[in-house]
């Protein structure tokens, strides 16, 4: 009877949390006329440390991600090859799902080839966007238990693995409501990187992240963006 009971505590936790990530409004594109003007919730913001310069971006991203309201995120600025990355801190993959950590790093100097894709060098509705992808990375590790990051660690080994593995966290930022946000990020870098194409995976038939026609076809097809 117990475990029944837990059983429907956790279904009824994990609808409301749908609907409100489906209740989130669509917005098509952020400026910096709009942004002071949308209302956060500042329950999201509970167990974050973000930095002051990305603070607004950073709350619109998380206020689409309700399931990571309570879930203790460091945003860090340092320098970095990658523009963005997500983990969740080593200790804390060994812990229980809701005592879990986790770390977003926000590269301040990278190399010449990707500092024009660097946070500050994109709009703010591209910003929003992958921001969007790296917590869509922790709306799907948040459940999860550790041999979950096991798995993901052999997967780094496979590029065809990881190719799906990161289209499929660009399908579930459309599906939070941040498909036009992640458009943008696609378009900015594609343009800033000088690759029309750009897939990111080393094959060039497969999508690690979403092209731009490839995001728009999704929008088109959904019937909440339309």
């Amino acid at each position: 009877m117990w475990y029944l009971q837990k059983l429907f505590s956790t279904i009824l936790v994990i609808l409301f949390t749908h609907s409100l990530c489906l209740s989130q409004r669509i917005v098509k594109h952020f400026s910096a006329d709009s942004i002071s003007f949308y209302k956060t919730d500042p329950t999201c913001a509970q167990n974050k440390i973000i930095p002051t310069e990305f603070n607004s971006v950073i709350n619109i991203a998380l206020s689409y991600y309700p399931e990571l309201c309570t879930t203790k995120i460091k945003f860090k600025v340092k320098h970095k090859m990658a523009p963005l990355s997500a983990r969740p801190t080593l200790v804390s993959v060994f812990r229980k799902p809701s005592k879990r950590q986790y770390l977003i790093f926000i590269s301040s100097k990278t190399s010449k080839k990707f500092s024009p894709i660097l946070l500050k060098n994109l709009s703010l509705n591209a910003q929003i966007g992958v921001i969007g992808h790296e917590l869509s990375h922790l709306s799907e590790y948040q459940p999860k238990r550790c041999f979950f990051f096991i798995s993901l660690a052999m997967k780094q080994l496979s590029q065809k693995s990881m190719d799906k593995f990161e289209f499929n966290t660009d399908r579930r930022i459309i599906e939070h409501n941040l498909g036009y946000q992640l458009l943008a990020w696609s378009i900015e870098v594609r343009q800033n990187l000088n690759m029309n194409k750009w897939g990111g995976a080393n094959n060039p038939k497969r999508e690690r992240y979403m092209n731009p026609d490839t995001i728009q076809n999704i929008i088109n097809a959904s019937t909440k963006y339309n």
